[in-house]
């Protein structure tokens, strides 16, 4: 064993020594190394920003919250066709779903369901700024318990004042820095279709991924105060929040269940609503996800693949041009093991040096790319690191092993007569 050890540590040395001596082309030898751990780490920090950024998503959407409404969010033409005699979602029915959901013993839904009503996107103003890109919502008390940004400043409008439809309005993060830029947004006054609002509370700052909405853009308002002066019901609907501890189909078979009730469904009839959760998204996504990692890791395994070709040929060449070494050393003494073992260190070496010169360069475009893309989450994680390193030594062994096999088999004699 310590005889093996050692021959490792000289192994090494020759290792650094034969790279110290032939920098030019040992630099050469490992472009393609680097070349394919640059690509693979980068691939790997993409799909982990990706990763990422979808669950950020999710999470802004809510995991835990189901969606009522008319249509499904995944339907195409021929469902729409077939699904617009629907009844719209009536304001009404989140109360009636509050009180099955206090009846029902054991319930796995949150007892806070809200009425969602969506304007489309409008132009909130100041007397000094303007916001054009701005999602009205007019809803409940209820809907700070199902919404997944807390309020940072100020307050969420209460029973009485959702009641009476007072001219009040919660803002998102985005619509209170672009209004009021210098100052808080608390107490002052915005309007919204000529009608002034006093905003008694910001959202805290949700961000976005892949152009889903989060409450940044939001201005939420009393739902009778939009009722009173907008007149639209496509975008009706019921956002329901199961308890922690419930199985989510469970909880999702029990809502179905309550809304047949409301809608007054007998058994044999379909379903004329639809409930939405973020289960509809990743499943979307997935496909992606795996067509895209798929592709990446396969490019880059193109690229380490002609990295190894590069250095198994100038292997070779090392074995040729060390032909004459390797008979003295075979004639003083030195075993068939330590060549090969000398050999396979050396291209193990100039792989893991590349690879790692790889991590660097790609840790160093990380930085640029998260000011490049500042909304998209680049992730640059220690396990890239290990696959990096592990990716490169492999590539060293493999593409090594023959040149150092050959090398360790060559007749002592015939080599020093090598010329």
């Amino acid at each position: 064993m310590k005889r093996f050890l050692t021959e490792i540590v000289e192994s090494i040395y020759i290792a650094a020594e034969q790279l110290n001596t032939h920098k030019t082309r040992a630099l050469l030898t490992m472009l393609g190394v680097i070349i394919g751990v640059l690509a693979i780490t980068l691939m790997g920090t993409a799909m982990n920003g990706i990763d990422k950024g979808v669950n950020n998503s999710l999470d802004i959407i809510g995991t835990d919250v189901f969606y009522v409404t008319r249509y499904p969010w995944d339907a195409g033409e021929d469902e729409w066709k077939k699904m617009r005699n629907r009844p719209y979602i009536r304001d009404e029915e989140a109360e009636g779903l509050n009180e099955i959901i206090a009846e029902t013993k054991g319930s796995t839904l949150f007892r806070g369901a809200a009425t969602v009503f969506w304007y489309p996107r409008g132009e909130i103003k100041t007397t000094e700024h303007a916001v054009s890109n701005t999602y009205t919502l007019g809803t409940a008390e209820n809907f700070q318990f199902v919404n997944s940004a807390a309020v940072e400043e100020g307050r969420f409008f209460t029973q009485v004042e959702a009641a009476a439809g007072r001219g009040v309005v919660v803002v998102g993060y985005d619509v209170a820095q672009a209004l009021f830029p210098y100052e808080s947004a608390l107490g002052k006054t915005v309007q919204a279709k000529g009608r002034r609002l006093e905003v008694i509370g910001v959202f805290s700052r949700m961000g976005s991924f892949f152009g889903l909405m989060s409450s940044d853009t939001y201005a939420i308002v009393p739902l009778k105060w939009l009722r009173k002066h907008y007149n639209w019901n496509w975008h009706t609907e019921i956002r329901v929040k199961m308890r922690a501890e419930a199985d989510k189909e469970e909880a999702r078979y029990e809502l179905i269940g309550a809304m047949r009730r409301l809608h007054g469904q007998v058994a044999e009839e379909e379903d004329n609503f639809s409930v939405n959760s973020t289960d509809s998204i990743e499943d979307d996504l997935g496909p992606v996800k795996t067509g895209l990692a798929v592709a990446g890791f396969g490019i880059t395994g193109l690229a380490l693949f002609v990295g190894a070709i590069g250095i198994m040929n100038i292997s070779f060449v090392g074995v040729k041009e060390r032909t004459r070494e390797i008979g003295t050393r075979r004639a003083v003494g030195a075993r068939r093991s330590s060549i090969l073992l000398q050999f396979l260190i050396e291209a193990v070496s100039v792989c893991f040096v590349g690879g790692l010169i790889g991590l660097g360069i790609a840790y160093g475009f990380k930085f640029g790319l998260d000011r490049a893309f500042t909304n998209f989450p680049f992730v640059f994680s220690i396990g890239l690191v290990f696959t990096g390193v592990i990716a490169s030594v492999t590539v060293g062994i493999l593409s090594g092993i023959v040149p150092a096999f050959i090398a360790s088999r060559l007749d002592p004699v015939a080599a020093l007569r090598h010329e």
